[in-house]
């Protein structure tokens, strides 16, 4: 009898801790700006899967300054997943301006022997501080006779550039286990729209995807740790294996690492998952995105990621239920909110509009961290063949996120 009335009391009391812990989130304040953004090339194609990479020096003729550098996919707009070379545009102005966007000539949609055009897709380019590189993470689209996608021959992909020169080298593949801890096959690996942690001494944690019977396409989702070389990327070892059976399961995970927690933030059909590790590996159980009064947050089959600025951590994400019914998947406006690291869950107050809708999808989204008080978020326009933008030219937006005043200033 006695334990009867303890439980109840021990379940008050964690109820009223988590919302000290509540109480204790220091709202962070944010100032949002618009950079000079990337003007797309003609009414056939779109810049998709656009992100940021921060290079603290770029060698330049004899000088060496900052740059930075957006990578973002050729995409045609008939059909789906219509995506061929990768270009880049760098800015050298804080973003004020952007050079005409270039092809990567290692990293252009290639035709194999057997019949099969591939091309890299879905990157994430980050500076990998211990090598003084850019790495940029991804996958393979496979289209068999040019034109029928087989989702089943996808691999992680990755591509190497120097900032010394400036060059990209070929596009490389992460070599994964034949089987995962279960014993199930690992197939169609790829770490597509992926929010990537590198860890002091070098050491990568990179988010993965696979499908673990080759007769669903329902994915698994891990964190994968990695060791670079330099030149190439190799497995060390991966942690939980996170799934669902609804769908097409857990996939596009995102990762950062923010006091002392790992925190992976994960897309399904129907809605988005979060959870969190100690160790970047082993993580607790999944839960729905909710805010904080326990409402679901609405962002569904599409990605969420992190930004960690000013002290705080925060979503980007897009949902239903802002006046935008009328939007494929809700995909705009794209929106950022500050986390609730205890109970993981988005604070409705802090919700903040990065890019209103206009007409085009916005949840295809990058984001780069320049600084403790300053990150950049980079979102590619998605018009294909539908609204009443479908005959423009779409753009690549830059948005700055910067803390208002410091630190110091708050205490």
């Amino acid at each position: 009898m006695k334990y009867a009335l303890i439980l109840p009391a021990i379940i008050v009391f964690l109820s009223l801790f988590s919302i000290v812990l509540a109480d204790d989130v220091v709202e962070v304040k944010l100032e949002i700006e618009a950079v000079g953004g990337i003007p797309g090339r003609d009414k056939q194609w779109d810049w998709w899967q656009a992100r940021t990479a921060f290079v603290p020096t770029f060698f330049e003729g004899k000088g060496a300054r900052p740059a930075w550098i957006t990578t973002m996919s050729e995409t045609g707009r008939q059909g789906v997943h219509n995506f061929h070379d990768i270009y880049q545009s760098l800015s050298r102005d804080g973003g004020k301006s952007w050079s005409v966007p270039q092809v990567i000539s290692s990293l252009k949609r290639e035709r194999q022997k057997d019949g099969y055009e591939v091309c890299a897709g879905d990157l994430w380019p980050t500076y990998h501080a211990d090598s003084k590189k850019v790495i940029a993470t991804g996958k393979t689209f496979n289209f068999e006779g040019g034109t029928k996608e087989n989702r089943r021959r996808e691999k992680v992909s990755y591509a190497v550039m120097s900032p010394r020169d400036g060059s990209w080298g070929e596009l490389r593949f992460l070599d994964l286990p034949a089987k995962d801890h279960s014993g199930n096959i690992i197939m169609a690996a790829n770490a597509g729209n992926t929010q990537r942690v590198d860890l002091p001494g070098g050491d990568i944690l990179l988010p993965v995807r696979y499908m673990a019977d080759p007769d669903k396409f329902n994915y698994t989702s891990i964190v994968v740790r990695c060791r670079f070389d330099g030149e190439i990327l190799s497995y060390l070892k991966h942690g939980s294996e996170l799934n669902i059976p609804q769908g097409r399961g857990l996939y596009e995970p995102s990762l950062i690492h923010h006091d002392g927690w790992y925190y992976l933030t994960l897309r399904a059909d129907h809605s988005g998952y979060v959870t969190r590790s100690r160790d970047g590996l082993v993580f607790e159980k999944v839960r729905e995105w909710t805010f904080d009064d326990g409402s679901l947050l609405g962002s569904y089959n599409t990605q969420q990621h992190w930004v960690r600025v000013g002290g705080g951590l925060f979503l980007v994400y897009t949902r239903r239920g802002a006046d935008n019914d009328h939007v494929f998947r809700h995909r705009a406006p794209l929106f950022i909110g500050q986390v609730d690291p205890g109970r993981l869950c988005v604070i409705r107050s802090t919700e903040r509009v990065l890019l209103p809708e206009d007409g085009a999808t916005l949840g295809n989204s990058g984001v780069c961290h320049i600084s403790e008080t300053e990150s950049w978020i980079t979102c590619g326009e998605g018009l294909l063949r539908l609204g009443k933008r479908r005959n423009e030219v779409n753009k690549v937006h830059v948005v700055r996120v910067r803390e208002v005043g410091n630190a110091a200033a708050r205490n």
